[in-house]
């Protein structure tokens, strides 16, 4: 199960209308890259046939098997604080994170 809190769910909203994918879910995904080896991704996509389904807060989350090995459990928040403006990708299954926290082993 993937956790959106409901700050990031009014982001993911708010970007979905802006982006015209008001129809499309929020599509979590782990690729190969950042400076910890492996890192996040998210996009506004159709679900497919293997892809886990979800919903936190009223949004649609979709994961590929593969990525969802590693992501089971996590929460999605976003701060807008004076830190800077960003999704926070809060994964149990991570062993480290680098600093900017969009990669992680």
């Amino acid at each position: 199960m993937i956790q959106l809190t409901p700050r990031a769910a009014n982001q993911v909203r708010t970007m979905r209308v802006e982006a015209g994918a008001a129809d499309r879910s929020l599509r979590l995904f782990i690729e190969t890259g950042g400076c910890s080896g492996l890192q996040y991704g998210m996009s506004f996509d159709t679900a497919k046939q293997e892809d886990a389904a979800f919903e936190s807060e009223g949004v649609p989350i979709v994961v590929d098997p593969k990525s969802l090995e590693h992501l089971r459990g996590t929460t999605v928040d976003f701060d807008d604080g004076l830190q800077g403006k960003g999704f926070e990708i809060r994964n149990p299954n991570a062993h480290s994170t680098c600093g900017c926290g969009k990669s992680f082993n």
